[in-house]
């Protein structure tokens, strides 16, 4: 049968050019956003082999749609990429709380829920759990979201340490700044992509695909030995974290 992968935040950016990877290394892959058009669009061009489910992965009441969609086949791959920088003005105790949840809630319980909810259903042994990070998880900057980037770090080796023995892998990739996503949604000026390339030591920005290239070798069998590590994709901009 043919292997299976699910891919959330699946529709665009990292989780689009990942979810395309694994489609084309022979995965029937499901992506998972919040976005009926965004995922549709990502669906025509990832190919016939992806199919889309409109759920909020912080919602405990949307995740049984994923369940059902895969209707009780094997996991081979379970990418956790949903995420976002949430911003906001920080003038009250309120408002610090609300920013903290929300980014919390985005980036690292999207992340428990989908693993927690798959888990029965990911192969044994085989199984590979990926959760996507950022390079502020390691160097700060992003404040909560720095924060909630690095509660992943955390939660992965602790996955690892529980389905080790069971043949299954958690690993988290850390990007560095990637262009061509919605990341920065009409945050980023010239000067910020110029100051950014030229932190990197390969001077250039990276790509969607050089993270899904990274999924490649974490998924194929040049990964098989490889669980509770922390993978940093960023081009010399952190260096050995």
């Amino acid at each position: 049968m043919t292997r299976l992968a699910v891919v959330t935040g699946g529709g665009t950016g990292i989780g689009r050019a990942t979810a395309g990877m694994l489609a084309g290394e022979g995965y029937d892959v499901i992506i998972v956003g919040r976005r009926p058009e965004v995922l549709a669009d990502a669906v025509k061009w990832i190919g016939p082999q992806a199919s889309a489910i409109t759920a909020d992965a912080a919602d405990p009441a949307q995740i049984p749609a994923v369940v059902d969609a895969i209707a009780g086949r094997a996991v081979d791959v379970l990418v956790n990429n949903a995420g976002a920088f949430i911003g906001g003005d920080e003038d009250s105790l309120d408002a610090v709380a609300a920013r903290w949840r929300a980014n919390l809630d985005s980036n690292v319980l999207t992340a428990v829920l989908m693993t927690t909810a798959l888990l029965p259903l990911l192969r044994r042994p085989g199984g590979k759990i990926i959760l996507t990070s950022s390079i502020a998880a390691q160097r700060g900057g992003g404040g909560p979201y720095s924060a909630a980037k690095a509660a992943l770090h955390g939660y992965v080796l602790d996955l690892a340490t529980k389905l080790g023995a069971e043949g299954i892998t958690a690993n988290v990739i850390s990007p560095g700044y990637i262009t061509d996503s919605e990341f920065f949604d009409g945050r980023m000026t010239a000067e910020g992509h110029a100051s950014r390339v030229d932190a990197s030591l390969l001077k250039r920005a990276g790509e969607p695909s050089d993270i899904a290239e990274a999924v490649r070798w974490l998924t194929g069998p040049g990964g098989g030995f490889v669980t509770g590590q922390i993978i940093n994709v960023n081009g010399g901009t952190v260096l050995g974290r």
